[in-house]
């Protein structure tokens, strides 16, 4: 069966990729110093209705390192006791310095607004944006400035901090997360690739110095989009900025959704848009999918029940994806069951994608208690480089 043995080959490249990336994947160590001098950084946090974790976000800022002059935290109106958390911090650590945030202006997505306004009451010569449910270790900013001063021409440092997972769903689905970045492209060809399509980005922790943010109209550049971390790393790039896309595993630690719901409505109000709103993006992601992930599954099956020559081909395609879950639960501390119960996580993620389209057609995206409907103009940093203006 020729093509049992074409999907077995397609299962294999994943792996061998995984593999690559394993080896070659930028993995900085936590620094106990930096070259910039003293509080240089403004670590800057956008917050929601974050009163369940920015506490101890705050805290891991506060004593990560020597370098951070300030943390600043922009309360986007929140309804619970976020504020006020904020503000019990700063007593403690007088780095801490709560901004109150204003109605989101027409046109605006939620955190670019955010962190527009985060930046511009900043005074370091470094910028670090910090999702709130980010726990930075101590040294983890100090090993992030060492990539930006390690890089000829490298201006925006991005990375995936270790991913936290407690309920089912979230141990089934979001191991998917580091699995999509290592499966499909080298990860040391971002950082290196010219082209504005060879890029990947966490808006978790990005670092970027102020004089290069400014220069490229910091997120005001990118202000009516979704997947604003990609967005801004693109047009970095398209400005001939190097961008560095990093392992942050040991930098710092993440619990980005603590339910299932949240599962299914945070993959599903950007994954749609990070495949470029695209229909046939979609197709080809779920084609790409379900032959390299599930279709060995099926082959196996089908050898298994009457077809005796579809066994060595299924075997084969199957072994590749236990060997590439496996790889990956030990180097990133991924539950196990993520092994066994891979292709139902990948069906899981295939839904989400069906989904995030759905609400997308609709205009039903919702995150943070707002709305976002199918905004004109929706790739917005497409017209800011097409103008001369560097700045809104």
């Amino acid at each position: 069966m020729t093509w049992a043995w074409i999907v077995a080959a397609l299962a294999c490249v994943p792996l061998a990729l995984t593999c690559l990336n394993v080896v070659s994947w930028r993995r900085p160590r936590p620094r106990t110093r930096s070259k910039i001098g003293v509080g240089r950084v403004s670590v800057l946090i956008p917050a929601r209705n974050e009163a369940a974790r920015i506490e101890l976000t705050l805290r891991g800022a506060a004593t990560c390192s020597p370098a951070i002059g300030e943390i600043l935290v922009y309360d986007d109106q929140s309804t619970d006791d976020t504020a006020t958390i904020v503000a019990r911090s700063s007593r403690e650590f007088d780095r801490i310095r709560l901004i109150s945030g204003v109605p989101l202006p027409a046109g605006w997505v939620g955190k670019p607004h955010a962190c527009h306004q985060l930046a511009s009451h900043a005074h370091g010569t470094h910028l670090l944006f910090l999702d709130a449910d980010v726990r930075l270790e101590p040294g983890a900013v100090d090993g992030m400035l060492e990539l930006l001063d390690e890089s000829v021409g490298g201006r925006v440092v991005t990375a995936v901090p270790r991913q936290l997972n407690e309920t089912f769903v979230e141990r089934l689905v979001l191991p998917l997360l580091v699995l999509t970045y290592t499966s499909w492209l080298p990860l040391r060809a971002i950082e290196w690739g010219r082209s504005a399509s060879t890029v990947a980005a966490n808006g978790q922790m990005l670092l970027v110095a102020r004089t290069d943010y400014e220069a490229l109209g910091g997120f005001a550049s990118v202000r009516s989009e979704i997947v604003d971390d990609v967005a801004f790393c693109r047009l970095a790039k398209t400005r001939g900025y190097r961008v560095i896309f990093a392992d942050g595993t040991r930098l710092a630690s993440c619990r980005m959704y603590d339910s299932a719901r949240a599962v299914w409505r945070g993959f599903s109000k950007n994954l749609y848009e990070g495949l470029g709103a695209s229909p046939l993006g979609l197709l080809s992601a779920l084609v790409l999918y379900c032959a390299c992930f599930i279709a060995p599954y099926l082959v196996l099956v089908l050898g298994l029940v009457g077809a005796s020559t579809a066994i060595g081909p299924g075997l084969v395609g199957v072994g590749a994806q236990v060997l590439l879950r496996s790889i990956l639960a030990l180097r990133y501390g991924q539950p196990p069951e993520g092994i066994l119960l891979h292709p139902f996580g990948v069906l899981v993620l295939c839904a989400i994608a069906l989904n995030s389209a759905l609400w997308y057609r609709r205009g039903e995206i919702v995150w943070a208690e707002r709305s976002y409907g199918q905004r004109a103009g929706r790739r917005a940093v497409e017209h800011v480089w097409a103008s001369e203006e560097s700045r809104p």
